[in-house]
C-alpha cells in the first residue's frame, strides 16, 4: 500500500511539479538598474510551457527563455491568461526589441525582429514603467559581456 501511494506522488507530481530555476538578472537603463527575479525555461518542455495557464505575474518577477544559440525567434500567447511585455535580447545582452502589452491568449505570432539569444517575459507595462528601451543592456549570465 506505501509503495502504490508513492507511485501516486510520483505520479502526481510531474512537469507543473517541479521548481524551475530562479535567478537574478538586471537590466541597466538610462534611469538606473532594474533587477528582476527570473525563472529560467532552458529545455523545450520549458519553453513550450512558458507562462501558459498563470493567472497573475507580480512586479520585478519574469520568465528567461534560452534560445541558444542566437536565432531568429517567434513566439505567442496561446494559453496565457495575461497580458506581457516581451523583450528579445541579443547574444551580446542588448535588447534587440521590446513587444509590448501583448494579447492574452492569441494565436497572433510575436517575432524577435533579428537575431537573439534570448526573451524575458514580464508583466505587461514594466517597459514603459521602468524606461527599458532597446539598446538597453541586460546583466545576466547567459548572455556574453562585451
Amino acid at each position: 500500500m506505501a509503495a502504490a501511494a508513492a507511485v501516486l506522488v510520483t505520479l502526481c507530481a510531474g512537469p507543473a511539479a517541479r521548481a524551475a530555476s530562479i535567478q537574478p538578472l538586471e537590466i541597466v537603463t538610462k534611469s538606473g538598474v532594474q533587477v528582476f527575479s527570473v525563472e529560467m525555461a532552458t529545455t523545450e518542455e520549458e519553453k513550450t510551457q512558458g507562462l501558459m495557464h498563470r493567472k497573475e505575474l507580480p512586479d520585478g518577477k519574469g520568465m528567461l527563455f534560452d534560445f541558444s544559440p542566437e536565432q531568429q525567434i517567434s513566439m505567442w500567447m496561446k494559453n496565457t491568461y495575461i497580458p506581457l511585455d516581451m523583450i528579445f535580447i541579443r547574444a551580446d545582452g542588448r535588447i534587440l526589441r521590446i513587444a509590448e502589452n501583448t494579447e492574452p491568449m492569441s494565436t497572433k505570432i510575436i517575432s524577435s525582429g533579428g537575431l537573439a539569444r534570448g526573451v524575458l517575459e514580464v508583466i505587461a507595462g514594466t517597459a514603459q514603467k521602468y524606461g527599458i528601451q532597446p539598446g538597453d543592456r541586460v546583466a545576466h549570465p547567459l548572455f556574453n559581456k562585451r
